[in-house]
């Protein structure tokens, strides 16, 4: 091996190499030992709060099918309405939001971090891909101030839409959204009945990598029973591993953690025992009850079976929200959004909330030799092969990243799923 000769180094490098080394190091804390701001995990704790009051909302349309909410999302949604509005218009927004006792900048600086610390997808290793654009009628102009607060806070386009040819008009915000998501979410909405307002839309993509992954030769195709007359062929995966687990007996259902890669989220999936309507469960399905279940997990061997899923579900939140309080905002006569035009000539027409979410084998590699060990004998089973409830949880904000219910299931050759 050749010798190099040694070259002297002065006290004034070594101690610019010791900085720069610090440097290096400081970059590389992760993103979990970054502490939030209060304000952050006030608005956090609020979404969390929001994300239990607007699903019992939709859950009781008796059209509704599957369930995909971004609850951190629609309080983006809300923030923007807030930072539009005057009066009423802004303060139903924050008080949708619980969080109307708060000043506004408060409000706004909190829920940006917020969403800039959990749709960090490389800290958290998942895909997250979100596009936000509010669409005004072509008759308006976007005031200047709203326009940069809005892009500052929400990350929020703006863009006119004309709707006297609607066709082209729909195909206007529907290839948006399809390249927003990388082609996964091809269509938010077929139609548009009220085409004099503004529209929000958010389109999403969201993909989890398991923190532990099923094996890819541990798929097969089962029966997902979507009632007890009717079942689909789905793909299922099935992996068995140490997972936190609890057995409601009382109330009959199952709870399991997953994990997501580096730990920072984790999806729990609630289930009843057998096939009914998720109404009775969803019933149960509260804040509180939900710290109580997670207080009760247990980590054990747990047997899971999970359908591998493609899901896309486009709603038109407007009524929802107006049911939990947004009144003003979508009301004609009533709506003061000046602040996004200067003129009181703008209401809240749609609230377009369009989400595509995948979960299949990916994740990290595991640890084969824990199959040997006692606690992995006598693994408790949870088979998913009937509808269910789910929930992505942030683990360090406790914020609700996503919360929805699988009810309906095409069969295996039909992959995509289509909330109404």
């Amino acid at each position: 091996m050749p010798r190099f000769p040694a070259v002297p180094v002065s006290t004034e490098t070594m101690w610019t190499i010791q900085l720069l080394a610090l440097g290096v190091l400081v970059a590389a804390v992760p993103s979990e030992d970054k502490k939030l701001s209060d304000k952050a995990n006030a608005l956090a704790d609020r979404s969390a709060t929001l994300a239990f009051n607007l699903y019992h909302t939709m859950a009781k349309d008796k059209n509704m099918e599957n369930i995909l909410v971004s609850p951190v999302v629609v309080a983006s949604s809300l923030g923007l309405v807030s930072l539009g509005g005057k009066a009423a218009t802004a303060s139903q927004a924050k008080a949708v939001l619980s969080a109307d006792k708060l000043n506004d900048d408060y409000v706004h600086s909190g829920l940006s971090e917020l969403l800039n610390e959990v749709s960090n997808s490389t800290a958290r290793n998942v895909t997250w891909k979100i596009g936000n654009r509010l669409y005004g009628p072509s008759s308006i102009s976007f005031a200047d101030d709203f326009v940069k607060n809005s892009k500052k806070h929400y990350n929020y386009e703006h863009s006119k839409i004309n709707f006297r040819d609607k066709r082209s008009a729909l195909k206007s915000i529907n290839e948006w959204a399809s390249q927003t998501t990388n082609g996964k979410l091809p269509e938010v909405t077929k139609d548009v009945e009220k085409t004099d307002g503004a529209l929000i839309v958010n389109a999403m993509f969201f993909k989890p990598h398991w923190d532990e992954r099923f094996h890819h030769t541990m798929v097969d195709n089962r029966g997902f029973m979507v009632t007890r007359s009717f079942t689909v062929g789905v793909p299922m995966m099935h992996r068995t591993g140490l997972y936190n687990y609890f057995d409601d007996e009382t109330e009959k259902l199952q709870i399991v953690e997953m994990p997501l890669a580096h730990k920072l989220s984790s999806m729990i999936f609630i289930m009843p025992n057998h096939v009914e309507p998720l109404e009775r469960v969803e019933k149960l399905l509260t804040r509180e009850q939900l710290k109580m279940w997670i207080s009760k997990l247990k980590k054990r061997s747990v047997a899971i079976s999970l359908p591998k899923v493609s899901l896309e579900v486009s709603h038109d939140l407007q009524k929802h929200l107006a049911d939990l309080g947004l009144t003003e905002a979508i009301d004609k006569n009533k709506a003061d959004l000046s602040k996004i035009s200067g003129k009181k000539d703008l209401y809240l027409s749609n609230v377009f909330h369009a989400a595509a979410l995948e979960w299949d084998t990916e994740g990290n590699p595991f640890d084969a030799d824990i199959y040997g060990r006692e606690e992995m004998r006598n693994p408790r089973l949870f088979y998913a092969d009937h509808p269910f409830i789910f929930l992505i949880k942030d683990n360090k904000t406790n914020s609700i990243l996503f919360i929805g219910r699988l009810d309906q299931l095409q069969s295996a050759s039909q992959q995509t799923l289509d909330g109404k």
